[in-house]
């Protein structure tokens, strides 16, 4: 209550604050979001994780910065998936069905729901091979029509 009439007075003490370590600036920077490899896979998901949304954890794959996001520990056996090369990384990632697979240093695994490539691109991980590969859309007959009464 004292606190609160020393305000309404206009009495209340006033203390500034330093400038200094005052910023507006993001605390989080892109460049230092880089997933380091040498590490058991429960640091690595805390990396991922802990960078989910921005910055978003990165790394190269194919000469190109990849963000991961929507990591989640896996305690299964190493599922079936196509290999994919990982800078840095001691083992390559595998793009399965449900994501991509990482490894960690203590053998154990990470999946990795989604990947976001440098242009903006976001893509499901598990799509990662067939991400360039384009589908045309056919219609059937009965769907044409329906396509023309829309317009």
């Amino acid at each position: 209550v004292e606190a609160v009439n020393l305000i309404a007075d206009g009495k209340a003490p006033r203390i500034p604050q330093p400038e200094e370590g005052a910023t507006y600036e993001g605390i989080q920077k892109k460049e230092n979001a880089e997933i380091s490899w040498d590490q058991p896979a429960t640091a690595l998901h805390n990396w991922i994780r802990g960078h989910d949304k921005v910055p978003g954890a990165w790394t190269t794959i194919n000469g190109q910065m990849v963000t991961f996001y929507g990591s989640s520990l896996l305690d299964a056996s190493v599922p079936a998936g196509q290999e994919l090369a990982i800078k840095s990384a001691s083992r390559p990632g595998l793009v399965t069905k449900n994501g991509l697979v990482i490894f960690g240093n203590d053998g154990k695994m990470v999946l990795v729901r989604n990947l976001q490539f440098e242009d903006g691109r976001m893509i499901p991980a598990s799509k990662y091979f067939s991400a360039d590969e384009t589908t045309a859309l056919e219609l059937t007959e009965e769907e044409k029509k329906i396509a023309e009464d829309i317009r």
